[in-house]
């Protein structure tokens, strides 16, 4: 569940703000500390991007508005299972953040039930968000940190 590269669907998702629960994916981008904490990104379907950037999968970074995405394509294979997002779906560097597993794994105890397995990213797609992050001027120094390392 916590490999890196792992998606998860979660029915619902319970956000650390306190934000309404609702259906989320769910990508593991880095585990930590034995396996205790998880790096993570909840991508989104909704396009927060200027009209001028591009629309096509990869990295797109515009320095100068302090955005860092990385695009995947609806219907474009993701996965070694060859699954893919449905909708295009946004990766925002500024909303990476870490989750205790310890606490994931209480409030979502059961797979199948609370939370769906959908596939791991394929290595170079893993490595490319991973790149896309880590290099990223507008990603946290703390998040670039685990990213490196």
């Amino acid at each position: 569940m916590h490999q890196a590269g792992t998606i998860l669907y979660f029915t619902p998702f319970y956000f650390k703000d306190l934000s309404p629960s609702k259906p989320k994916y769910f990508i593991v981008l880095k585990t930590l500390d034995n396996g205790e904490v998880i790096l993570a990104s909840l991508p989104s379907s909704r396009r927060h991007l200027p009209s001028f950037a591009p629309t096509t999968r990869g990295c797109v970074e515009i320095p100068e508005a302090c955005i860092s995405c990385y695009i995947f394509e609806a219907n474009h294979p993701v996965t070694d299972t060859g699954w893919c997002f449905p909708l295009d779906s946004f990766l925002y560097g500024q909303y990476l953040d870490t989750y205790e597993t310890k606490i994931l794994q209480e409030i979502y105890p059961i797979e199948g039930v609370d939370y769906d397995i959908l596939g791991k990213l394929t290595e170079e797609e893993l490595e490319d968000v991973i790149r896309c992050f880590a290099n990223s001027a507008s990603v946290k120094r703390k998040i670039k940190r685990i990213l490196a390392g």
